[in-house]
Parts: structure tokens; C-alpha cells; sequence
């Protein structure tokens, strides 16, 4: 159902949902009952995998109660990861970036530093964090991801020698 809550403008798989335009999307930004929609439809789908929405300003994120049970079924359904990313995409779509970056900040947390979701940190360092918009912010959360990646030989998503230098 994420495919009607989180619409792109690019085809998904649902063959006969039709991919946005430009237009569209920003009639959706310039009213205010869609975008407390977009919100409301947000936080079921966090609430669904086990987030909570703390701060509606910042786009702040924490684990619900509920987050061992949902968490368990993030790690047991991949496909899971596919309308993670839609929803990530979407957040861009709406303007709201700073929910993107907290929303992989949150999943890079969880997959490399606490390790509680480790069937998703493919998705969340091939997918995820590709979809932050700001090239500053991807690139702070690439820097993130580097400095927490076990062995950090491995990683493969920079260069390096400018992550070493990157402050």
C-alpha cells in the first residue's frame, strides 16, 4: 500500500500507478491538507517498522516500544527495504530532506553501530543513502557510515583517503 501513500515520478511496481509529474508535485507542496496527509501516512508506515516520529520540525527519530516485533520483521522481509526506499524518495519529492536524512541516519544506526537490523544495512548503504538529496548531507551520512563500517577496509561507497580527511 506504500505505493499509493508514497507516489514518484518514476514508475514502481505497480504497473498501473502512474508516475507523477512535476506539477502534480507541487500542487501536493502548496496544499496543506495533502502534506498532514503525506505526515499522517508517514508515521504509520514508521510506526508500522517500529519508529516513532518524535519531532515534526526536525524530522527526529526514535524506536517505538514495539521496535524488537517490528524490527524482526524488517530483518525477515526484504522486501520491506524496497518500500523504505520509496518512502525516502517521497520525503525528497515533498521537501522534506531533513526527514531523509534523519530516516537513513536512523537505519545506518541500526544496521552498522547497534546491529539490530543486519538484513537491512545492504539496502541502507546501496539504497538508502542515495536518496538524500543535499550532496552535503549524503555526504555527512557517507562520512558516518564510513566511520562505523566493520572493517572499515571494506567499505566501498567513498574514497578513502577523503573520508579520512572529510570533517
Amino acid at each position: 500500500f506504500s505505493f499509493r501513500l508514497f507516489p514518484l515520478r518514476e514508475h514502481g511496481m505497480n504497473v498501473r500507478a502512474r508516475p507523477l509529474t512535476c506539477q502534480e508535485i507541487q500542487a501536493f507542496r502548496k496544499s496543506k491538507e495533502v502534506m498532514d496527509r503525506f505526515i499522517r501516512a508517514y508515521k504509520l508506515m514508521l510506526g508500522f517498522y517500529g519508529i516513532i516520529l518524535v519531532n515534526e520540525e526536525t524530522g527526529e527519530l526514535e524506536k517505538a516500544e514495539n521496535w524488537h516485533e517490528r524490527f524482526e520483521n524488517l530483518n525477515r522481509f526484504s522486501h520491506n527495504n524496497l518500500r523504505i526506499t520509496r518512502i525516502l524518495k517521497c520525503l525528497g519529492e515533498m521537501g522534506y530532506e531533513d526527514y531523509q536524512v534523519h530516516l537513513v541516519k536512523f537505519f545506518l544506526t541500526e544496521t552498522l553501530v547497534l546491529e539490530t537490523l543486519p538484513n537491512v544495512k545492504r539496502s541502507a548503504l546501496d539504497y538508502f543513502l542515495f536518496t538524500v538529496r543535499s550532496k552535503e548531507k549524503r555526504r555527512e551520512l557517507v562520512y558516518y557510515a564510513w566511520q562505523h563500517f566493520k572493517p572499515q577496509c571494506s567499505f566501498v561507497w567513498g574514497p578513502h583517503d577523503k573520508l579520512q580527511r572529510y570533517r
